[in-house]
């Protein structure tokens, strides 16, 4: 074999395993990528970020309204719902450490996202566990916090997830009901 023909095969040799060690990588990469991807669906996968943990457990352990949804079925992607580059993002965050603790709190709560199930038209379970619900079943004698002077507000001006709700009402008034909330409700 002639030099001429030994460095056309190396040549050859050399960009033919180029090109397969790129797809190598690519089915390896897509494969984990899509490992990764199904397996930030489960709840559990959240916790594995030590920054989430907290949140994970009020979802599994708690005596808090994270919990209740747990027992309800409802998964963190049912209200954390994220894009494919919103995740890649988050990962990015975690892996070179550029995030915060406690995570900044995003505007979940309002009244749009949770009138999502729960609302006749929603899926909320049970089935009746509605504003208009809440509205009647909160008719006290002396107040209704669902229905008050300031109108109609977001639900998480009272309802926190991860945390003790609070009623913020009684930053101004006295209720005889307040001390009757359990121990999901943050008592001033």
């Amino acid at each position: 074999m002639s030099d001429l023909e030994d460095k056309e095969r190396k040549k050859f040799l050399t960009g033919k395993t180029v090109l397969i060690v790129i797809a190598v990588l690519i089915i390896v990469g897509g494969g984990i990528g899509a490992g990764l991807f199904k397996a930030s669906e489960k709840p559990a996968f959240c916790a594995s970020c030590h920054n989430m943990e907290s949140y994970y457990t009020s979802w599994i352990d708690s005596n808090l309204l994270a919990n209740k949804h747990e027992k309800a079925d409802v998964t963190c992607h049912d209200c954390h719902q994220a894009s494919i580059s919103a995740k890649i993002n988050e990962g990015l965050k975690y892996i070179t450490g550029d995030y915060k603790t406690p995570m900044e709190k995003h505007n979940f709560g309002t009244r749009e996202m949770c009138f999502q199930c729960h609302s006749d038209a929603g899926t909320g379970s049970p089935k009746g566990d509605t504003f208009d619900t809440a509205t009647s079943e909160t008719a006290f004698a002396e107040s209704n916090p669902h229905a008050n002077h300031n109108g109609v507000q977001d639900c998480n001006m009272c309802h926190s997830m991860h945390q003790q709700s609070e009623i913020m009402c009684v930053q101004c008034h006295e209720f005889s009901w307040y001390s009757d909330l359990d121990s999901s409700w943050k008592k001033n």
